[in-house]
């Protein structure tokens, strides 16, 4: 049986074990995304990290995210609770007073200080919309096409 070190962080909270939590699972990079998913599911909590070696010469660390039932490629909650495991389990940064995150939307900058955290967010992608979403749009709306100024969609860091 492999043993694997993970921390439970609570993130946000207002009050001990009230925050948002986030199990943070260290040296992963020899797990399956199959294992990793299980591990997630396993753990119960709406998302799993797991820690492992960067691709990117820039990056501290490359984070992947879990939920219980799909990785996803970004989520905030994750990355500040990660940042704050990983610095406690002893990583140094390559950079003074912030990390760089690889990740499945790319490379995100994470400031620190001692008692506060933040990131950058990555560049959203913007595209069109194809004619199909947006006459479904303006059907559901119950609006004329002639309403509509600008049509844009924002595809969030969230769904990739």
């Amino acid at each position: 049986m492999k043993y694997l070190n993970f921390k439970q962080v609570d993130v946000f909270p207002n009050e001990t074990f009230k925050g948002n939590p986030v199990a943070v699972i260290f040296d992963a990079d020899d797990l399956t995304s199959e294992q990793m998913k299980d591990i997630a599911s396993w753990t119960n909590l709406s998302e799993t990290t797991f820690v492992c070696k960067p691709e990117d010469e820039n990056a501290d660390y490359k984070l992947r995210i879990f939920t219980p039932n799909n990785e996803l490629p970004f989520a905030g909650h994750p990355t500040i609770g990660s940042s704050f495991a990983i610095l406690q389990n002893g990583l140094v940064p390559k950079n003074k007073n912030y990390l760089v995150q690889e990740c499945g939307v790319g490379l995100v900058k994470i400031d620190f200080t001692e008692d506060k955290t933040y990131f950058s967010l990555p560049e959203p992608k913007i595209s069109e919309l194809q004619d199909r979403q947006f006459d479904g749009i303006i059907d559901s709306l119950g609006i004329k096409k002639s309403d509509v100024v600008h049509s844009k969609i924002l595809i969030s860091v969230l769904n990739g």
